[in-house]
């Protein structure tokens, strides 16, 4: 599956929340989540849209790998 080309970094950050991922500051314009699934882990997030796709793909690359869950089913369970 391909990676969306026009999402902003709040409907990613919203989209994120299927994994426990919340807001828990924002500085500027980019946002930081944090999840305490599989232990903490914490993401930054631009906010800006669209987010570049090297941007989402690092992030989603991140996600998956603190998760253990394939990034083509995270993709599909995202996007799908």
């Amino acid at each position: 599956m391909k990676i969306p080309r026009n999402l902003g970094g709040e409907e990613f950050a919203k989209l994120l929340k299927k994994y426990g991922y919340q807001e828990t500051r924002q500085t500027g314009s980019h946002m930081r989540l944090t999840t305490t699934l599989e232990g903490k882990h914490h993401i930054t997030i631009p906010h800006h849209k669209p987010l570049k796709v090297g941007t989402l793909n690092n992030i989603l690359n991140d996600v998956s790998a603190h998760l253990k869950i394939p990034k083509e089913i995270m993709l599909k369970k995202l996007f799908g």
